[in-house]
């Protein structure tokens, strides 16, 4: 297929028609959809009386329970992924092959190796339909003006950062049995809760070179960790720490990066708006520029609605999405090494972890204290 360049909207079709779906994914469909860009001509779900409510609902034309036969009759041109990270990699590879691009909810997959499934289903090209995960933190006005700053010099070097997504979750809501386990929830905070954190630190702060992790399990009763942290190095030589969990009453979500000029802070919970960032500048700079440091624009909250909007001016414009491909694969191959370094008490360098590595089909490796009492073998993976 090549890019969507027509000015129809681009044809989209659900998957998955659960909390995610109804909360984010429709709205941020329905308001592209007001705007001219979208259209949602399908819902699928295995529930069949799920989805056809919110087909009715929502308006949508086609209710299903089976995304192949739905692929088939309707032939979308995008495919929004709002289903458990189990089954992203069969779900993304079928809507590539049926010629759609992909937009996948977070987490992204349970495994690299599943993440080069998908990407190898690609026909490669940057105006051939791929897969993309929403890491909607990139996209606020905020994350925006941030970045073209950092990237300009206009900080100057980046030297520490700190990156926290300390949260709060009960008994109870470990008492779902698919969470706070590997073949269903993909991982504990550091790959389910701190992910977008972590996307945006490592956005902001470019390739990371080397990780230190260290994970626990202190309060609840699941498979998975319940708190981690990890201490990074960047290639460009800055240091910073990274601090996931659910045993925090204070709930908060941060980032902190100092640089040679200013200190750059994000506080806020699950979304953020202009007021939330903070640029402090260093003594010296000059009042004519700290000035101009604090006019972030028009203020574009992250959301879903800001990544769906860029997401479609890419695919009519035959270009890569920055959280496809490369841009997605580092966010998970992060968590996959702060696992593997907590899992074995080794520091883990970018590209360490490949085929025949455990940890490149599992995140918990097979380590003893970790793994569940079945894992997959990598053959199933490739």
């Amino acid at each position: 297929m090549s890019p969507h360049r027509s000015s129809a909207p681009l044809r989209t079709a659900v998957v998955g028609t659960g909390g995610i779906a109804r909360s984010s994914h429709l709205p941020a469909l329905q308001a592209l959809a007001a705007e001219g860009e979208v259209e949602v001509v399908a819902a699928v779900d295995v529930d069949g009386n799920a989805v056809r409510l919110l087909a009715d609902e929502a308006g949508i034309p086609y209710a299903g329970t089976e995304l192949d036969a739905m692929l088939a009759d309707v032939r979308p041109d995008l495919v929004v992924l709002c289903t458990p990270p189990a089954v992203h990699r069969e779900q993304s590879v079928a809507a590539l092959k049926a010629g759609a691009w992909v937009w996948c909810e977070k987490p992204p997959c349970p495994s690299l190796a599943d993440f080069d499934a998908i990407e190898a289903a690609e026909k490669g090209g940057d105006a051939d339909p791929y897969a993309a995960i929403v890491f909607q933190h990139r996209f606020g006005s905020g994350a925006r003006h941030v970045r073209r700053l950092l990237r300009s010099g206009a900080f100057g070097r980046p030297l520490v950062a700190h990156c926290q997504t300390t949260w709060y979750r009960d008994t109870a809501y470990y008492a779902v049995p698919w969470r706070g386990r590997w073949a269903t929830e993909g991982g504990g905070p550091a790959m389910g809760h701190g992910i977008h954190q972590t996307d945006l630190l490592l956005d902001l702060m470019g390739p990371w070179a080397e990780v230190r992790g260290m994970a626990a399990r202190l309060v609840h009763d699941v498979e998975t960790e319940d708190v981690s942290t990890a201490q990074i190095r960047f290639e460009g030589g800055a240091v910073a720490t990274v601090v996931n969990s659910v045993l925090s009453p204070d709930e908060v979500s941060r980032i902190r990066i100092d640089c040679e000029k200013a200190t750059i802070e994000l506080t806020h919970l699950y979304g953020y708006r202009n007021a939330d960032w903070r640029i402090t500048p260093a003594p010296g700079v000059p009042g004519e520029t700290a000035a101009a440091w604090q006019d972030f624009g028009a203020d574009e909250p992250s959301s879903h609605v800001a990544q769906l909007r860029a997401l479609v001016a890419d695919i009519r414009g035959g270009r890569r999405h920055p959280t496809s491909g490369v841009g997605g694969r580092q966010t998970l191959e992060f968590i996959t090494a702060l696992y593997k370094s907590a899992f074995t008490g080794t520091p883990v360098r970018a590209g360490d972890i490949g085929p025949g590595d455990p940890y490149y089909t599992e995140l918990h490796g097979g380590a003893p204290g970790w793994a569940p009492a079945t894992t997959r073998k990598e053959e199933d993976h490739v």
